[in-house]
């Protein structure tokens, strides 16, 4: 049975590989930091809106054979609303993507240089970072070899490591098992809004939603496989939530210190638990990072090829292209330390106005009999999308907001 699910097991992991990055490391940490236990329910609602919103996509590649991209393209008939998304998903995802590739292959760094010491080389009159490129490199090689399966196996073997990572470390720090149940009841500490809306946003992320239902038509071809896609995505996601809620336990054993990323909170625990852990969390962090630097120019090239009307295949030209150019200004923008707050700012704005109107999408298309067939969704699954899409217009306005400083 073991053999049979790791035979079967596909895109799930690389989801879960997806939104596990530096930038979810950062927020579960701040969250366990200065809120202990107390957010865990959060986590827990990121998980079930992230499974509903995966499920979803998933099935839509399957049953159509087609990227999400490619589906708006078909059924947008409008050619104004048509060409609208369109713009608004390639500036989100493409342009957004290459504004975060940099904070994936540093946070990656961040666990490196944690390990060993922080290495530059001089070039040009300027210090420049060596575990970037080290970072930058490794992706290269396996998004270049565009075998899938290899790929795959990559990701999926990371994903394992993080998880051990930082299960080992939430393990070490001796959490309570009583406090632990008890953050599963939600509440809302004072000056905590912000942390929640941070843990829902950085797990139910709009790219993962075109890199998911791509790599599942990419893997399964036949509608009888769509049991094994739901098996597949619920595991994937449940255990990339388990990793970010030991990420808040770990961070919970340093409660009101002044860390302020993953690196800070593997130092941190030294003192108290020994080296080991800095250690083991450190390879969590680097994890973290190099398989979100794989699969968001994976990711970017997918939702670029759907809306142009590109051959999606891992080996040609304009896919490569795409993803090397993201891979490249993320490398770039790590080594020199350069910051666009420009670019990330619009990419914010962009994936803020992307997430409703893709969770709307997902919720039109998976009910439409002439897209799905048989396979449309259920009154307890509309209920559950019809939520999570009122959830995801909060979250999408909190964040343009947030960029504007109206809140």
């Amino acid at each position: 049975m073991t053999t049979k699910w790791f035979k079967n097991i596909g895109p799930g992991p690389l989801v879960a590989a997806a939104f596990i990055g530096p930038g979810t490391v950062t927020v579960c940490t701040l969250a366990g930091v200065n809120f202990g236990y107390n957010l865990l329910w959060a986590m827990v609602l990121s998980i079930v809106a992230t499974i509903v919103l995966q499920e979803m996509a998933a099935r839509i590649g399957i049953v159509s054979q087609k990227g999400l991209s490619e589906v708006i393209r078909q059924e947008l008939k409008h050619p104004i609303a048509r060409t609208i998304v369109v713009v608004l998903i390639l500036s989100a995802i493409v342009v957004g993507n290459a504004a975060y590739e940099a904070g994936n292959i540093s946070g990656g760094a961040l666990g490196l240089e944690t390990i060993f010491d922080s290495s530059r080389v001089s070039f040009l009159g300027k210090d420049l970072k060596v575990m970037p490129l080290i970072i930058g490199f490794s992706a290269f090689l396996l998004l270049y070899y565009g075998n899938y399966k290899v790929l795959e196996k990559s990701l999926v073997a990371l994903v394992i490591v993080m998880s051990l990572a930082f299960l080992i470390t939430a393990v070490v720090t001796k959490p309570s098992i009583v406090e632990i149940l008890s953050g599963l009841i939600p509440s809302t500490p004072a000056n905590s809004i912000l942390t929640i809306v941070g843990l829902i946003g950085t797990t139910v992320v709009p790219y993962n939603l075109f890199l998911h239902a791509s790599l599942a038509k990419n893997k399964w071809k036949q509608k009888e496989d769509l049991k094994l896609a739901k098996k597949d995505t619920f595991l994937a996601v449940v255990l990339g939530g388990l990793v970010s809620m030991c990420i808040i336990i770990s961070a919970s054993a340093m409660v009101n210190q002044d860390i302020s990323n993953a690196a800070d909170l593997a130092k941190s625990l030294e003192p108290l638990f020994g080296v080991y852990a800095k250690y083991v969390l450190a390879v969590g962090l680097f994890a973290a990072g190099i398989t979100s630097a794989i699969t968001a120019p994976l990711a970017a090239a997918y939702v670029a090829s759907g809306c142009l009307g590109w051959e999606s295949n891992l080996k040609s030209l304009r896919f490569r292209m795409v993803w090397m150019f993201i891979l490249f200004l993320g490398v770039l923008f790590s080594v020199i330390g350069f910051k666009s707050i420009e670019i990330i700012t619009f990419a914010q704005i962009a994936n803020g106005l992307l997430l409703p109107i893709i969770a709307g999408f997902l919720l039109w298309v998976v009910n439409k009999v002439s897209v799905m067939g048989k396979y449309t969704n259920s009154l307890f699954q509309n209920v559950l999308g019809v939520i999570i899409l009122l959830i995801a217009i909060g979250l999408g306005l909190k964040v343009i907001l947030s960029v504007f400083k109206v809140i």
